[in-house]
């Protein structure tokens, strides 16, 4: 979909959307349709339920007075609780109205709301996103589809005042969304098009944009001791890789230590010998929630030429049982040189994480690094579908998550570390196990990376099990792959460490 600006108009043609406050107070576009229409605006919400709360709709079929097909009247609730968030909301659900009304363009009039402290131009920036986040599909297997099942705009005009304002805040946002996009669209291919090395293979595709990529293959890792990921990967006939990208936004601080992220990548997971149920099993496709995330970030932060230095290390494996498949009971060293005892190889993403992670300290340095993994189900049992499990050795890096998190609408719910739990993991054999037994399954899988923390490094691990890929629709967020991770991510780093 291509989105446009331009000054306040009434469209000749096609739908047009409008918003009204709570009581059912018009924005300035409503009362000049309303006008034109000979109140016919009034007249519909009056024989209504519809009166501007949020979440609201009503449409009018070719009103006489105008040339739009229909106006779609859209609730904006409270006028002082209305902020970028709800704009964006906004923008996804006149997407969703629009989107199928068999029309080709579409506009949405943008006018003041008196009473939020968002301006005019920053509203209709923050409605172009929603829209644009609201109008993702992924339909490319879809070879049967009609037509009339398919979104017929191609074009949406979002009019308002300081129409070029609204351009610029847009541009911003439309790299985010790219971002965004590439996440959702990583997550939601099919284990046979995305394992190892195509996921390494896309994640090249930012060279474009000036990121820094480099691939090591299986003897690379070999080299450095990578046990614990190899050992993982040794099942599958796809071999593993692990993809480093780097972005240098800031250059003046070249020699400066870099922030990190790392993902867990495991483009299918079976269990291994410790194998899961049929039931549901299509769905660890997404087990490479993670390295979707972080390379997606690496692409935002790249397309809108953030200030900032920083690393993205994606450990890629396929999880499968056979002859040569990891067994519970197994001993593994990790480039780290501790040792894991593997009672579990379902316990598979934090081996993964532990030598990705121990690798970027080794090479980079950072000052802070941020994992992210779909990592444990018992992370959904604590939070169900609706935030991300945060575990921190830093207070203010935990602070400045939960803030973007809670800005862009991806939260987070901080979790307990302590020494209670880390003595979970204590192995008889080796330096630790891989779990920690029934209870407390994410808090114990977040202790066992920590201990693949060097001193001095801030640290935080996000479990993204429960809000990777989801079976309901909002406004910006359709079913599937939600690209969960990449705005909040992007946020934190704007927010506290771009130069």
């Amino acid at each position: 979909m291509k989105i446009s600006f331009s000054a306040p108009s009434l469209p000749r043609t096609g739908p047009l959307a409008v918003g009204v406050l709570s009581g059912g107070k018009l924005l300035a576009t409503a009362e000049r349709l309303d006008k034109a229409t000979d109140g016919a605006i009034g007249r519909a919400m009056r024989a209504s339920r519809f009166n501007g709360e949020t979440g609201q709709s009503l449409t009018i079929m070719a009103p006489s007075g105008v040339g739009a097909s229909r106006i779609i009247m859209l609730g904006l609730g409270d006028a002082q609780r209305f902020d970028d968030l709800a704009a964006q909301a906004l923008g996804g659900r006149a997407w969703k109205a629009m989107a199928g009304t068999g029309d080709k363009a579409a506009h949405f009039a943008i006018d003041p709301v008196n009473g939020s402290h968002l301006k005019t131009a920053d509203i209709a920036a923050n409605a172009a996103y929603g829209a644009l986040l609201g109008s993702y599909r992924f339909d490319k297997y879809r070879t049967r589809e009609k037509d009339d099942a398919k979104p017929s705009v191609r074009t949406l005009t979002i009019a308002s005042r300081n129409s070029d304002q609204a351009k610029k805040g847009f541009a911003r946002f439309e790299k985010i969304a790219d971002g965004v996009f590439f996440t959702r669209n990583l997550v939601s291919e099919p284990a046979n098009v995305i394992y190892p090395a195509t996921l390494a293979h896309q994640a090249r595709r930012l060279t474009k944009l000036g990121v820094k990529v480099q691939v090591l293959d299986e003897k690379q890792m070999a080299k450095l001791n990578m046990g614990a990921l190899l050992g993982v990967a040794q099942g599958s006939a796809n071999k593993p890789r692990l993809v480093v990208l780097r972005w240098d936004g800031a250059p003046r601080a070249k020699n400066k230590a870099p922030i990190a992220f790392i993902g867990k990548g495991v483009t299918f997971d079976t269990g291994g010998i410790s194998i899961k149920p049929a039931g549901g099993m299509e769905d660890m496709k997404w087990d490479m929630g993670g390295s979707g995330v972080v390379i997606g970030l690496m692409k935002a932060l790249a397309g809108r030429k953030a200030k900032v230095n920083a690393v993205g290390i994606v450990g890629l494996v396929e999880n499968m049982p056979s002859g040569t498949a990891q067994r519970p009971g197994d001993v593994v060293k990790t480039m780290s040189g501790q040792t894991v005892e593997v009672i579990n190889t379902d316990a598979e993403g934090r081996l993964v994480l532990a030598d990705a992670m121990w690798y970027c300290q080794d090479r980079f340095n950072p000052h802070t690094m941020i994992d992210l993994a779909t990592l444990t189900g018992a992370i959904i049992v604590s939070l169900g579908n609706e935030n991300a499990g945060l575990f921190a050795n830093d207070d203010e890096i935990c602070d400045r998550l939960t803030a973007a998190g809670k800005s862009v609408g991806e939260p987070v719910w901080r979790m307990p570390l302590g020494d209670a739990y880390d003595k979970m993991i204590n192995s008889d054999i080796a330096d630790m196990k891989n779990i920690g037994g029934r209870w407390g399954g994410s808090i114990t899988a977040a202790q066992f990376l920590q201990r693949f923390v060097k001193d001095g490094v801030k640290w935080a691990h996000l479990d993204i099990a429960g809000v990777t890929w989801s079976n309901k629709e909002v406004p910006t967020v359709p079913k599937g792959g939600t690209g969960f991770g990449v705005r909040l991510l992007d946020r934190l780093v704007s927010e506290n460490y771009e130069s």
